[in-house]
């Protein structure tokens, strides 16, 4: 499959979810687990490859996902990941969140900016960013913050197709290049 046609199903999808969760009244709530379930395939390689296993029975999955959402997501939450799953779309589940979650931010007339950091930013550190990203983008700014502990210090911003690079790693290598 093309990467354009892979694109165009996670986007089909995610304007199908964000549908759903329009019609039961709770997009807020929906992106939230949606992406918290997203991190967890991301975080999880065992769990991302059997959900993505196609060979394995849709009911066998189906088990797992409900062992592991029963009584930490809505049932609306729950039969939308589960929709993903049985229509073999597993491995693309993270995709399809990201795309949900900029679908739910465009219709609020946003962007989502999602920022990777080592440690949670407080909310005075996230209302201070999506301030100065507003400002900078000339539109009103979602902000995702994602723990990785990948990121030594500072923070690595993304917004669309734009990435910003604030790590302590990438300075000390710009300085280490200048040198």
């Amino acid at each position: 499959m093309s990467v354009d046609h892979n694109a165009n199903l996670a986007s089909g999808y995610a304007q199908a979810l964000l549908a759903v969760a329009r019609a039961e009244g709770n997009v807020e709530t929906t992106r939230d687990q949606l992406g918290d379930i997203a991190r967890a395939f991301e975080d999880n390689d065992e769990l991302r490859t059997t959900l993505g296993n196609n060979l394995l029975p849709v009911a066998s999955r189906l088990q797992i996902l409900d062992d592991l959402l029963s009584g930490k997501a809505t049932d609306t939450v729950r039969a939308l990941v589960g929709m993903v799953v049985t229509a073999g779309r597993g491995g693309a589940f993270a995709s399809i969140v990201a795309d949900f979650r900029a679908a739910a931010a465009s219709a609020d007339g946003k962007r989502v900016a999602t920022v990777r950091t080592a440690v949670p930013l407080t909310d005075d550190q996230k209302s201070r960013l999506a301030h100065a990203l507003s400002t900078s983008t000339g539109s009103a700014v979602e902000l995702e913050n994602i723990v990785d502990p990948e990121v030594v210090g500072g923070a690595v911003t993304t917004i669309g197709d734009t990435v910003i690079d604030g790590t302590v790693r990438t300075r000390l290598n710009k300085l280490r290049d200048a040198l």
